[in-house]
């Protein structure tokens, strides 16, 4: 990248400073720190080399260019020329995207949860030189403050010890090697039966959990959980249980009615820092759109609650006019932070580009509107925000449904469908107003991963919604991806960003693409998604499978060696990769009759069965592969051609349904498609249309039923328990 563009990158003018060795970086949050007076480094050998040869310890600054506490220690301490000088004289400083490089967060993540109890980002840790953690933490303010030592303090006292006691700080980072490599694996075990009585206690621990005021899981902060919601709706349909669709329920209503939601544009801000989801933090990520509108999907399905709906269409339409790459995929996230003025523009606070005082909301609407708008909304003079720690909302408003329609109406005067149609006027306006604000800052790197689940909710969407455009979006953004980001032997890389695809593929990379390309495949029946997921998870068990112990390492057996080879199973803001994996396996195995692929899923069950007995509620993704192994599933073929009204009307019944153990295929008479897809899936070769009319073969836990052509007896064959 020209070094000119950089200062475009910052949000100022910053020709006059010299670079340091991050500026030929793609990463955005790299070239964030371009201009830091810090000699940083990325993660390298050529760092690595320098730690080595001149005997000092390896300070590890870990991140991403959306992170607002990622920004302040930007600021305060890495902007710093005087602290600049103390990590420069005394250390090897190095700069990693947590989203770009997840195996090095993960490792040293581990480490500093194991050195303090807890982790987050900004994460710090501090190195010998052959890269073993010995001391860490999260931000670190500039100086003393808060009963903790300040960064300054930090580093000069580490500098002092590694001087003055450096064997005593080596042998702490063997023991921490060490500790980390063991708890590797300890995750191997005898494996426990899980079946249905599993699922339950998984029930049973987060009914202990829920709110039943709010909404959502335990305090403040409270975060989506987004799979555990949609873990509790297979409860639901499995059990009858009718609390765990209720929980599910109020939590959905809860988040898209608080202020964690962006009423005027759509989508979903990272997690509320309050119980009541009013003050959120105002990030928006790819994954948690992604995740967040299959849950309202499911829910709709469920239901057929049309405010679900509304609620994905409007994440959809977000993801599509904001995170879209011109070409095709789709970007990472957009920042928090924002500056309020633009005549000011490094100038930034978190939400300002979200939130309003009440005389500019008045400065835009009529009065009888405002009227409306403020009950509707909450809206207060001194401004609404629950809470204010840092200062930022003084007099502002956080758009929240504080009354509903029924409600406003009744204090307004005014019937419901006029409430509703002045929000919507209200909102159009508002909108247009906000997007000649200065937008917060957009990630724009491409990532396999986090695309593959945005590509899974397209297709899922476009096949409930019954919507051309959320299919032609996963494809375009699929296709991106098989072009890009696929190299000849047939291994994914990880990131793709100003016309370079580069890292080794992940464990998350290869499940939750091969995740996209199935729901893909179910969306559009064209072959190829299913082939190319096939040939993906075969890839994904010859580079991660651990023969030894079972499941999935991180990093594949060609990536770049760390101190610990580690694997991921916890369900956390992400779904895991052995999660997504277990599922995938069994779907695709499933669909393509192919038994030692399904055994691999099943296996990757087994291999963290001992975790999973233990704390269930932990690992909501992977309760969804439990209770798809459980069964009963369907595998539902419809035989026919694709674009005649008939084979379309059974396509629609068995697509919505909520149906989540279920896998379909579409099987043509003939042709070029029913030649491949009976390639792939040679069991489907008989299941041919009858008397030349649209058919539907159902079968549950591989017995079947005999085929039909009528829609209504394929309803009660897909309802039948």
């Amino acid at each position: 990248m020209l070094v000119s563009m950089i200062p475009m990158l910052l949000g100022g003018s910053e020709v006059e400073k010299q670079p340091n060795q991050l500026i030929d970086e793609k990463s955005p949050y790299l070239l964030q720190h371009a201009y830091n007076p810090v000699d940083w480094h990325p993660w390298g050998e050529e760092a690595f080399k320098k730690a080595r040869d001149e005997q000092k310890p390896i300070f590890l600054s870990i991140g991403y260019s959306t992170c607002h506490w990622c920004h302040v220690m930007e600021e305060e301490s890495f902007s710093n020329p005087d602290i600049a000088k103390i990590m420069n004289e005394h250390f090897v400083s190095i700069k990693v995207d947590r989203e770009e490089r997840p195996d090095v967060d993960h490792v040293y993540m581990g480490a500093v949860m194991r050195m303090t109890g807890s982790g987050g980002w900004p994460l710090s840790a501090f190195l010998t030189p052959d890269l073993k953690p010995f001391f860490g933490g999260t931000y670190f303010p500039p100086d003393d403050r808060w009963g903790r030592p300040g960064f300054a303090t930090v580093l000069q006292t580490i500098a002092q010890r590694w001087k003055d006691n450096r064997a005593q700080i080596l042998s702490s980072g063997d023991i921490v090697t060490s500790a980390l490599q063991t708890e590797m694996g300890q995750m191997a075990g005898i494996s426990q039966d899980l079946g249905i009585s599993t699922l339950q206690r998984a029930y049973e621990e987060l009914r202990g959990i829920f709110d039943e005021e709010d909404g959502g899981f335990g305090s403040a902060p409270k975060f989506p959980r987004s799979h555990a919601l949609s873990f509790l709706l297979r409860y639901w349909k499995r059990t009858g249980e009718s609390h765990a669709l209720s929980m599910v329920e109020q939590t959905l209503q809860a988040m898209a009615r608080g202020g964690m939601y962006d009423h005027l544009g759509g989508g979903f801000h990272r997690y509320s820092t309050d119980a009541k989801w009013r003050v959120p933090h105002f990030e928006k990520m790819l994954y948690d759109q992604a995740i967040l509108a299959k849950t309202y999907l499911e829910a709709y399905q469920a239901t057929r609650n049309p405010f679900y709906e509304r609620i994905a269409r409007e994440v959809f339409e977000y993801v599509l006019r904001d995170l879209s790459d011109k070409r095709g995929a789709f970007h990472s996230a957009e920042d928090a932070d924002s500056a309020a003025d633009a005549a000011r523009p490094r100038l930034k606070s978190e939400g300002a580009f979200y939130i309003w005082s009440e005389a500019e909301l008045a400065s835009q609407l009529k009065p009888e509107e405002m009227k409306i708008f403020r009950h509707y909304y909450g809206i207060q003079t001194q401004g609404n925000a629950l809470h204010d720690p840092h200062g930022e909302f003084g007099g502002k408003n956080i758009l929240f449904a504080a009354h509903n329609t029924e409600d406003t109406a009744a204090a307004t005067g005014k019937k419901p469908h006029e409430v509703e149609e002045t929000l919507k006027e209200a909102r159009r306006r508002l909108s247009e107003i906000r997007n000649k604000r200065l937008r917060p800052h957009l990630d724009d790197k491409i990532l396999t991963d986090w695309n593959g689940l945005m590509i899974s909710s397209l297709a899922f969407g476009a096949r409930v919604l019954k919507d051309e455009r959320y299919k032609k979006a996963a494809q375009a953004a699929a296709d991106f991806i098989l072009k890009e980001l696929k190299t000849k032997d047939g291994q994914l890389l990880h990131r793709y960003r100003d016309g370079e695809a580069a890292i080794t593929g992940f464990i998350e990379d290869y499940a939750f693409f091969t995740h996209g390309l199935f729901d893909l495949y179910e969306a559009t029946y064209d072959p190829r998604y299913l082939e190319e997921a096939s040939a993906f998870l075969d890839k994904m068990r010859e580079l991660f499978w651990d023969s030894e112990n079972g499941g999935f390492f991180f990093t594949p057996e060609n990536g770049e060696a760390l101190i610990t080879r580690s694997k991921e199973v916890y369900d956390g803001a992400i779904p895991s990769g052995n999660s997504v994996a277990a599922l995938s396996l069994m779907r695709v195995g499933r669909l393509t009759m192919n038994r030692e692929m399904e055994n691999l899923g099943q296996s990757t069950l087994d291999a963290f069965s001992r975790m999973l007995e233990r704390s269930p509620s932990n690992f909501p993704q992977m309760l969804m592969a439990l209770d798809f192994a459980v069964g009963p599933t369907r595998e539902v073929v419809i035989a026919g051609d694709e674009q005649a009204k008939e084979t379309q009307a059974l396509i629609e019944i068995v697509h919505e349904r909520f149906l989540p153990n279920k896998v379909s295929a579409l099987r043509p008479a003939s042709g070029p498609i029913a030649e491949q897809i009976v390639k792939i899936s040679p069991f489907l070769k008989e299941q041919l249309p009858l008397k030349g009319q649209s058919t539907v073969y159902v079968c549950k836990q591989y017995v079947c039923d005999l085929p039909t052509t009528d829609p209504n007896k394929l309803k009660r064959m897909l309802e039948e328990a």
